[in-house]
């Protein structure tokens, strides 16, 4: 053990002297480690904070939940668009049907939505999506309410003008001051506000609430056709808790063929869709990212693998007398290459850990400009770490091997 830590120690003092005697030279040989493993694991960490942005935003579209629409959602296949443009699209009353017939679910809700500009006194917001839904929409997805209160089944059924405002329109319509009880306006009529959906910020990506507001189905349905196509009409389903998203899906199969009045030799006209197509998809996206990332990376670090290997062939011609003498007194060849090897493998490291600090810049960097959190985690340093060890190990062998071999007498007679 001592005599490993003394090797180390010496491997690590002759790297240091490389770097310090050869500066020019050295740097511009572990230039090709540093970029490499920099571009290796800044693909990495980006991927895997995109991963973790994706599953949260995920999550926010709720598990066991089912998304009864006209388009099935596709990541990677061909569309086959053709096949789906004739479908109907969901209707209200088919909701009433669900709601009736399942025995698996737990909610269920319509929703519809348009957008529009929204007014309060002398302030206004444009482009707010106005989402028309039932009542049980705030069991079907992930939101909660900050202020007041979401409207109840009777408001839902009566169509009262009721609304539920996300954060950023009621910071911009009402500024400091409490929204609940005022009213807005929209499709120029007076709707009253009761209640505030908590910020969801960039996380919810695929259904974020904060620049929406979302009103009773039925008095959606005063101001617009909510069961047509242009307002993408929709039932989500929420399965119950002992009941899998495979057994939710085979019982809506059924009640929806049946309300369609389907045969039984004819294909569905709906889709059932849930989240996790999504992030399936996406995994097999993640997987070519990160193999270019390999290839990229992987060519600078063959580069800075040649070169370091030339740097051990020099270290070793220049230390050629200093091998004889170390043998003469009696060093084993392993000594000899074990030493050698270190240096490498120290060498390496130093480039490695270079490029691991350059990546950390630019995920606090891109975490600043895109208000995402990229994160370099502890596994892709290790993995930084275990790369340069690797390519240090693999570039310094043969000149290590070749000093070990040395003959002490040739070698100390050597002149360099």
């Amino acid at each position: 053990m001592i005599l490993l830590i003394k090797l180390i120690k010496e491997s690590a003092i002759f790297a240091f002297t490389s770097i310090l005697v050869n500066k020019l030279r050295t740097i511009l040989t572990l230039l090709g480690i540093t970029v490499g493993i920099f571009s290796i694991i800044t693909v990495f960490s980006i991927v895997d904070s995109m991963e973790n942005y994706i599953r949260t935003s995920v999550e926010s579209l709720g598990d066991n939940v089912i998304y009864v629409q006209k388009w099935p959602w596709a990541m990677g296949e061909e569309y086959q668009w053709w096949r789906y443009i004739n479908r109907p699209v969901p209707q209200l009353e088919e909701l009433e049907q669900i709601q009736r017939r399942s025995l698996a679910t737990d909610a269920a809700a319509f929703v519809t939505h348009t957008t529009r500009t929204v007014e309060h006194i002398g302030a206004s917001i444009s482009n707010v999506v106005i989402y028309g839904v039932t009542a049980d929409y705030n069991e079907v997805q992930y939101f909660e309410i900050e202020q007041g209160r979401f409207f109840s089944p009777y408001e839902s059924t009566t169509g009262r003008n009721v609304a539920v405002l996300g954060s950023e329109v009621a910071g911009s319509l009402f500024q400091d001051t409490s929204p609940l009880a005022k009213s807005i306006k929209i499709f120029g009529r007076r709707i009253e506000v009761i209640g505030i959906i908590k910020k969801q910020g960039e996380t919810a990506m695929f259904n974020s609430h904060d620049r929406a507001i979302v009103l009773p189905v039925n008095f959606a349905a005063n101001i617009f056709d909510v069961n047509h196509e242009r307002y993408n009409p929709m039932i989500i389903v929420k399965g119950q808790d002992n009941v899998t998203t495979s057994e939710l899906k085979d019982e809506l199969t059924g009640i929806m063929r049946s309300i369609r009045r389907l045969k039984p030799q004819e294909e569905d006209n709906f889709s059932l869709n849930e989240a996790n197509i999504v992030s399936q998809g996406l995994e097999s996206l993640f997987k070519v990212v990160k193999l270019a990332g390999w290839i990229i990376g992987g060519f600078a670090i063959l580069v800075g693998g040649f070169g370091i290997a030339n740097i051990m062939f020099v270290s070793v011609r220049e230390r050629i007398n200093i091998i004889g003498i170390q043998k003469a007194l009696g060093a084993k060849n392993y000594f000899i290459l074990l030493q050698f090897l270190f240096e490498a493998i120290i060498l390496s490291l130093i480039g490695g850990i270079v490029g691991l600090l350059f990546v950390f810049g630019v995920t606090a960097l891109l975490s600043l400009l895109a208000g995402m959190n990229m994160m370099l985690n502890l596994e892709n340093i290790l993995l930084g770490i275990n790369v340069s060890v690797i390519i240090g190990l693999i570039s310094g062998f043969m000149p290590a091997y070749s000093a070990s071999k040395l003959d002490p007498v040739v070698a100390i007679r050597t002149n360099r």
